[in-house]
């Protein structure tokens, strides 16, 4: 375990706090409440859309930029500071005409292009996703996931899928890992981080799991927080909202005290791209190192064993909304 980077955040802040939101499953009312509790307590944080229609047939359904209220929740969203993020440009492949088209909508609608992209479930357009996201544990993820694995194709230039100049010339930065650790530092103190060995990417980041309630309120246990704290430290979360954080208009009342009790404490709450604005200005921006990136692969392969082990034993007769999918 590394020891956490002491870090001299803006107005003597004593930890950097943000969460980017999976917009699967997402509809204005199980997602609206959170971010009414977000916006009250003063945490900015960051909302992925799909810009063009969901497809009924695809794994994970959810509202788009296409339905006319939803659009109107986000760009609300927007207005009152929190960023809006994309997610591949809908809930199934997409060819690049119509990335495209999705990345053209996005700016019409929104404003301004993507700056922080992260991949969706198993969409061949995913970029470096699969056995291509790995240096150093590629051969093992192939033979784990050999009788279920898709083929992603972003970044093959040869294939109908391929984005990878489009993301390298819109997209400032693009999610990877994500741990089971609440202080981003102690795993990938170099954040955000380039690999020259993935091209098509500027800039990557990691995060910390807190992919439905359960594991949300797990990351951000008192005892965390408060590590968070002592630690000078960074954390955004991965999470879905959808996934059993509002029940009948409410927000589930562990998560509703666990974000007040952050909220009081002396953290710099904004969205993940001012975040890694601010990181990549004070680190001293570059290729991350060979051996923090084979230690963060065998790092997060570890976190996916035991966090599945943890589903398996812990989730088994929580309600189906209350699930997300799985720790990628």
């Amino acid at each position: 375990m590394k020891t956490a980077t002491m870090n001299n955040f803006p107005d003597n802040r004593r930890f950097a706090f943000s969460i980017f939101d999976d917009t699967d499953m997402s509809t204005v009312e199980n997602i609206g409440p959170i971010y009414r509790l977000l916006d009250e307590i003063g945490i900015r944080t960051t909302k992925s859309v799909w810009p063009l229609a969901s497809a009924e047939v695809a794994r994970f359904g959810g509202s788009s930029l296409q339905d006319s209220a939803y659009l109107a929740f986000v760009l609300e969203l927007k207005e009152a500071g929190f960023e809006i993020a994309l997610h591949n440009v809908r809930n199934t492949c997409s060819t690049r005409g119509e990335i495209e088209t999705g990345l053209e909508t996005f700016r019409r609608l929104i404003g301004s292009y993507p700056r922080i992209h992260a991949n969706h479930s198993h969409n061949r357009e995913n970029i470096y996703w699969g056995p291509a996201r790995f240096s150093s544990i590629g051969p093992l993820y192939r033979a784990m996931t050999m009788l279920r694995r898709p083929s992603f194709e972003g970044h093959k230039e040869e294939s109908k899928y391929f984005w990878g100049d489009l993301c390298r010339s819109r997209i400032d930065y693009v999610r990877n890992f994500v741990f089971r650790e609440i202080n981003l530092d102690r795993v990938n103190p170099s954040m955000p981080y380039h690999d020259p060995e993935r091209r098509f990417v500027n800039a990557w980041f990691s995060s910390s799991d807190g992919h439905d309630v359960h594991s949300f309120c797990e990351l951000l246990s008192e005892a965390n927080q408060d590590r968070l704290d002592e630690e000078h430290g960074v954390c955004i979360v991965y999470t879905h909202f959808a996934c059993g954080f509002v029940s009948n208009g409410a927000v589930h009342p562990r998560v509703d005290f666990l974000l007040r009790r952050l909220a009081r404490k002396s953290g710099w709450f904004v969205p993940v791209s001012t975040l890694l604005d601010f990181l990549r200005e004070q680190r001293s921006f570059g290729a991350i190192s060979r051996a923090e990136l084979r230690a963060m692969e065998r790092h997060w392969l570890r976190d996916r064993l035991a966090g599945s082990a943890a589903r398996m034993m812990g989730h088994l007769h929580s309600a189906p909304q209350s699930r997300g999918p799985a720790l990628t």
